[in-house]
């Protein structure tokens, strides 16, 4: 069992990264919009009852891809992380130990690319198809923009440590360059 957690800033390529990682390893992908989409439906993103219910389902899902017993052969999970804030390490390293405790590889991949290129790949239909909260382009872009310069989205030189860990400029290579390269990197070889 493998337990790969793609992060980086919003648009810089982990979902459609993830979905290229799946299909050529079987493993499942849970990117983080898929319990955002379904909670945003009915609650605001921000507000108290739509953040505990993300993290519930996150919870959930994690608690049964974790579980040997579930036939899976990994689980792929995106995620924006902010450095400068000390509960989202607590966070990754908290759903890392999980899967570790239960016997899994994890895999942290960091993704980073240029603003320009991530705001171009905020407006493309596979984001968009599988994204509805970003629909609203002039937002969207906002969004990233304001998170850009808000909060550090890539970590710094030696912050990270885990032992299997990779970091990929995705600026000028397309998903499934990438997906090849960290299934190399990792010998994810299906």
């Amino acid at each position: 069992m493998r337990f790969v957690i793609l992060f980086g800033p919003q648009a810089v390529g982990k979902m459609t990264i993830g979905q290229q990682l799946a299909a050529r390893t079987g493993m499942k992908l849970f990117h983080n919009h898929m319990s955002i989409e379904l909670v945003t439906a009915l609650f605001e993103y921000a507000s108290p009852s739509g953040q505990r219910l993300i993290e519930l389902i996150r919870r959930e899902v994690f608690e049964e891809a974790s579980r040997s017993e579930n036939g899976l052969s990994g689980l792929i999970f995106t995620y924006v992380w902010a450095f400068d804030l000390p509960s989202e390490r607590e966070y990754i390293e908290g759903i890392s130990r999980l899967f570790r405790e239960r016997g899994a590889e994890i895999c942290w991949v960091e993704l980073e690319a240029d603003v320009e290129e991530r705001r171009r790949r905020n407006t493309t239909e596979n984001r968009l198809l599988h994204k509805p909260s970003k629909r609203n382009i002039e937002w969207s872009d906002n969004e990233l923009m304001e998170s850009h310069q808000k909060h550090r989205l890539n970590s710094l030189p030696g912050e990270i440590t885990e032992p299997y860990y990779m970091r990929l400029n995705t600026t000028q290579i397309e998903p499934d360059e990438a997906a090849a390269r960290i299934i190399a990197h990792f010998k994810m070889d299906k």
